[in-house]
């Protein structure tokens, strides 16, 4: 390679690198900005000094009670949540080199559904008790779904034909057990199955925080790695990758991630699904698509809960106008699929 060659391509990188760098810090600001919107307006708007002595531990007559205890745990909520979401469906999607492998489509989240509505309405349990069943359920679901597909590895379209039965049947055993319900139950298990901020209180939250403050940094670490895999297992392999150890800790760090964050919001659709391919756009090709994603999905969340607000006659829950985004955007992708004759 000629030393004017190398330069260019030594040029392109920098670039590239600067673009990115470029595109998280305004991801970043943007997410900052919503969040600020989040908790100083409303149907009461109080000004930011407010906002900040609320945050500081000050007592602020009116705001104290609507900012501390309302606004501001629904918004680090959808933070972290979306954050959440972000990146462990983008961990699928890369991992598996396809954008169907979101786990809203691979029956994780389903699988939460389903033991949360067994929960509810079946053994009349809540707060907590329904969370410790949903993580459970989505990590048993994410463990049978990752042993059907595994045959001399796991290969990517295999453990999605897997992943979108195995969700069908949750979400049937979601239906039957809703189909049961007493009307109070039925009201409760609606609320938390549609993807909801509503009543957000700091015991839901705090698990999220902690979860993601954990399992993250994993993912991170594994970034380089998990970006190896999207050249395929023998080329990773050559490159060093311990491709099976890789594996299965991205998808035991992701699971926890989206189990976590659905067992204090529920199900929030097409945010896992969405925030990898607006990132990828967003930011091009090259480096970890993980910290991108995670700031989408922080700031789909925010945006669509306030429009859910605020936006419209009728105040919907934040799952009602992230399914709206998602769903024309996966009706798209399968017809693109379709098309093309193979994989997107």
């Amino acid at each position: 390679m000629s030393a004017t060659v190398l330069e260019s391509v030594v040029r392109g990188r920098r670039r590239r690198a600067a673009h990115r760098r470029l595109v998280v810090a305004t991801l970043a600001v943007l997410v900052a900005a919503a969040f600020a919107l989040t908790l100083m307006a409303g149907q009461t708007f109080y000004p930011p000094g407010d906002v900040i002595g609320v945050i500081l531990g000050e007592r602020v007559p009116g705001a104290t009670f609507t900012v501390g205890r309302l606004r501001l745990p629904r918004a680090v909520l959808a933070v972290v949540a979306g954050f959440g979401f972000g990146m462990a469906g983008v961990t699928f999607q890369t991992m598996l080199r396809n954008p169907l492998a979101s786990p809203d489509i691979i029956g994780i989240s389903s699988g939460a559904s389903a033991a949360a509505a067994i929960a509810i309405v079946s053994l009349s349990l809540g707060g907590a008790e329904v969370s410790v069943l949903a993580i459970a359920c989505a990590l048993a679901v994410a463990l049978l779904v990752y042993v059907l597909a595994f045959r001399d590895g796991v290969a990517g379209t295999r453990l999605i034909l897997i992943g979108i039965g195995i969700a069908a049947i949750m979400d049937s055993v979601t239906a039957y057990v809703l189909s049961r319900a007493a009307e109070w139950d039925l009201q409760e298990a609606t609320r938390w199955l549609t993807g909801s901020l509503n009543g957000t209180t700091w015991a839901e939250v705090l698990p999220a925080v902690i979860a993601t403050a954990v399992l993250a940094p994993v993912l991170l670490a594994r970034g380089r790695d998990l970006t190896a895999l999207r050249l395929g297992d023998d080329t990773a392999s050559a490159l060093g990758v311990r491709v099976e150890r890789t594996r299965i800790v991205v998808i035991v760090a992701a699971v926890g991630l989206i189990a976590f964050a659905t067992a204090a919001s529920g199900p929030i659709a097409f945010v896992a699904f969405l925030s990898g391919p607006i990132a990828a756009r967003l930011t091009g090709v090259g480096g970890s698509p993980l910290v991108p994603s995670g700031l989408v999905g922080a700031l789909l969340v925010l945006v669509a809960d306030f429009a859910g607000q605020f936006a419209f006659d009728t105040r919907f829950p934040v799952g009602v106008v992230t399914g709206v985004l998602g769903a024309p955007y996966l009706v798209y992708l399968i017809v693109r699929t379709h098309r093309a004759g193979g994989s997107p």
